[in-house]
């Protein structure tokens, strides 16, 4: 008996390029909360209200990574007012963002998650957005409005605001300008 070949379709093509991942489709949130909130000592309930306006406009997913990077003086607040998260310490200037950016570029997140959004505003993490976004996860800015590099808004696939537009509607949509 002779087989005939059965034409693969371009939804079966498509499919069959498909590149599996070993680990399931999760988030990184790499979070600077002294950026978030504005300030370098932030209090409890400073980190608590920036972790709750970020969980309704952003989604914390249960397989989700959560890494925050603070100055040992912020600590305490950020235990405690973002529990359950990964606490990365360094003091000076610019710590939070080089613990942050060492865990960019020291355990290979583009191949294990398939989105990284990261809570700065921090210009600091342009070039990182940028390389991420072109290896292939999603890359998304969390931001207060006027802390916002504009190097890295650009870099970004998408920004998402914290604080209300200038015309008082909350800006809960990616990319709002």
């Amino acid at each position: 008996m002779a087989r005939t070949a059965t034409p693969i379709t371009r939804p079966a093509a498509r499919a069959a390029r498909t590149v599996h991942r070993p680990f399931p489709a999760r988030t990184l949130h790499l979070v600077d909360i002294e950026n978030l909130v504005g300030t370098g000592l932030p209090t409890e309930w400073e980190v608590a209200m920036i972790r709750q306006a970020y969980a309704s406009r952003v989604g914390i997913g249960e397989m989700d990574q959560v890494v925050i990077g603070c100055n040992h003086k912020a600590l305490p607040s950020a235990g405690l007012g973002w529990p359950g998260a990964r606490y990365l310490v360094r003091s000076g200037p610019d710590g939070a963002d080089t613990e942050l950016l060492a865990v960019i570029s020291g355990e290979n997140v583009a191949a294990r998650f398939t989105d990284i959004v990261i809570g700065s505003g921090d210009g600091a993490f342009t070039s990182a957005a940028a390389a991420l976004g072109s290896a292939g996860p999603k890359v998304t800015v969390v931001s207060r409005r006027t802390g916002l590099a504009r190097t890295l808004r650009l870099a970004a696939q998408s920004v998402i605001y914290l604080d209300p537009s200038p015309s008082g509607a909350a800006a809960l949509r990616p990319d709002a300008a």
